[in-house]
């Protein structure tokens, strides 16, 4: 069950499921670089940051305290967006989207005047990102995944259908080692970003 192949394996038949959150990723980073009517939101959520990222840095060990910060943040998100999606999904939908939205507005709206767009995400995002935006989305995936669930239990109860609760059972027993799986990929990205973006970042001053 927590072999890599047998997860390769759970997500193909993921596949439609993560397709579609990819899209409304994709869907949330347009909005949030084309439409002003969110900026208040959006810089709402990025305001939020900052004032960690002060705290952060006021700290005995900025270093090891931010990497502390990402790792049990994106962690911890990550996993209750899999499980609160059997609130019939609305949480990992918007969770996903609003995320899509701040990216695009950094995109949009450059953090760092005195470095190129180009080079922001090449240095600032890539080197984490390349890991923690498939695991946030796997993540939703999976918390869309359980809200459709939930819909069919409603759905099955009417019909009572037995065979529903075999389907159910099974589905969140994958997500275990899922769990797993995205805490250490979690992990990685954390130290990257904790280390080589940061960095990365500095030189390009």
């Amino acid at each position: 069950m927590f072999s890599w192949r047998a997860m390769m394996q759970h997500f193909v038949q993921m596949r439609g499921y993560i397709a579609f959150t990819l899209v409304l990723f994709l869907a949330g980073i347009f909005v949030g670089a084309s439409n002003a009517s969110f900026e208040q939101m959006i810089t709402g959520q990025i305001a939020g940051l900052q004032d960690m990222a002060q705290q952060i840095d006021q700290s005995s060990n900025p270093e090891l305290t931010m990497f502390l910060f990402i790792f049990f943040n994106n962690a911890i998100k990550s996993i209750l967006i899999i499980y609160l999606g059997l609130f019939f999904g609305v949480i990992p939908l918007a969770f996903i989207l609003i995320n899509g939205m701040v990216l695009g507005y950094l995109f949009a709206n450059n953090p760092q005047p005195s470095i190129d767009m180009f080079t922001l995400i090449v240095k600032g995002i890539l080197p984490h990102g390349i890991i923690e935006i498939p695991a946030i989305i796997i993540a939703g995936a999976y918390g869309i995944r359980f809200g459709v669930l939930s819909l069919k239990g409603i759905g099955a109860l009417f019909k009572r259908d037995g065979s529903f609760g075999r389907t159910f059972e099974a589905f969140a027993a994958r997500t275990v080692p899922l769990m797993v799986w995205l805490v250490v990929a979690l992990l990685v990205a954390a130290i990257i970003e904790s280390t080589v973006t940061v960095w990365l970042l500095s030189t390009a001053f």
